[in-house]
């Protein structure tokens, strides 16, 4: 099952990130309530990531091919390729 935080957008998950830290560096808000944000943000935070991640694939592969010329498509613009993360393999 996929979470909420998985069909926001970069944007709108960076800005709760940053409501959710001004809270949390707030001295009124209770243990539970920080719990429940740090729990948020660490989901949000994965989302960022691989965003990110996503983003730099494609700009990657935007930006070259195997013998480092831009790919164009049929109307000479940069042609991109959909970049699935399962096929990734582990950074280390």
């Amino acid at each position: 099952m996929e979470s909420q935080d998985s069909h926001l957008s970069f944007e709108q998950a960076f800005k709760r990130l940053e409501e959710i830290l001004e809270k949390m560096n707030s001295s009124s808000i209770a243990l539970d309530e920080s719990l429940k944000l740090y729990e948020e943000a660490d989901k949000l935070i994965h989302t960022c990531t691989k965003r990110l991640s996503t983003a730099e694939k494609k700009i990657e592969m935007l930006i070259k091919k195997r013998n480092g010329e831009l790919e164009l498509d049929e109307n000479q613009n940069p042609a991109t390729k959909e970049f699935h993360l399962e096929n990734q393999k582990p950074v280390k």
